[in-house]
């Protein structure tokens, strides 16, 4: 017997194979989502097999060089829309795209077109929240 409704999220095009972990300027603060992302109090993120995200959002394209980037700020966006982590931490995880991004070989003008994108639409993904699961059937 099985149950006859499932739940699940929306949104993901990507999971991670194996574990990530980066320095970050986000320090003072300890948090942790499942068993998936975790945020030390040094600023060390980890991000563990399994974790889901979408890459870039917004009128653009994924590309080698937006990976790890868009993963750091995906991370940081979540632990703050749940919140684990102050909003105020918005403009580090920003930067950290940008960062990530020019030093995995993107183009400096479209890192910064990114920057600028993230900084004057991106503050409803990072607002706390609710979660966004669905119900099917």
């Amino acid at each position: 017997m099985t149950a006859d409704k499932i739940h699940y999220r929306r949104g993901y095009k990507y999971q991670l194979r194996r574990e990530w972990r980066v320095q970050t300027s986000v320090v003072d603060c300890s948090a942790k989502i499942s068993s998936y992302v975790e945020l030390w109090p040094d600023g060390v993120l980890i991000v563990r097999a399994g974790y889901a995200w979408d890459g870039a959002s917004g009128p653009t394209i994924d590309s080698r060089s937006s990976m790890r980037g868009s993963l750091a700020h995906d991370a940081l966006y979540q632990l703050m829309r749940e919140g684990l982590i102050p909003g105020s931490w918005r403009g580090e995880a920003d930067r950290m795209l940008y960062d990530l991004c020019v030093a995995d070989g993107m183009w400096p003008a479209r890192a910064r077109l990114w920057l600028w994108a993230v900084r004057n639409f991106g503050g409803p993904s990072a607002a706390r929240r609710e979660s966004r699961d669905s119900v099917a059937p």
